[in-house]
């Protein structure tokens, strides 16, 4: 089994999309940390997702990473217009050992909120991405 997180990191730092979408496994799912609610799921849906954030952040980096196997948890940082966020990527790998579940947990409330609002524009013109999203809840194991 290959450890995929090396990617992950390396492709979200560099905002290299394609890279990302080799390391999800093709029911990936993320839950949102701006709502609570929406969950993306599935490739085509993350894409757009994905792309909108790492494209939408500048100067991500991962300093530190807790646990091994199938649960991993980066710590990081980033920019997002005039704020710096903090990020904490809790990550669960599937059995084939690619990202089965993107739970991202940012803070400051106001770099979240300017998240927020800068990636309102990029997915509204995706109303079926954001449609899945608000009727998917997160699989149980």
């Amino acid at each position: 089994m290959t450890d995929v997180v090396p990617q992950f990191r390396k492709a979200t730092e560099s905002a290299d999309i394609d890279a990302l979408m080799e390391t999800l496994a093709p029911d990936a799912e993320l839950a949102s940390p701006i709502s609570g609610r929406l969950v993306f799921r599935g490739q085509d849906d993350l894409r757009i997702l994905l792309t909108a954030v790492y494209r939408g952040i500048s100067a991500m980096q991962w300093t530190d990473q807790i646990g091994d196997g199938a649960h991993r948890v980066l710590l990081g940082e980033a920019s997002i217009g005039p704020f710096r966020m903090t990020e904490a990527m809790v990550i669960e790998l599937d059995k084939d050992g690619r990202i089965r579940k993107l739970n991202p947990h940012i803070r400051p409330w106001l770099a979240l909120t300017f998240l927020a609002v800068r990636l309102g524009p990029r997915l509204i013109r995706h109303p079926g991405v954001m449609r899945r999203a608000a009727g998917a809840r997160p699989h149980t194991p």
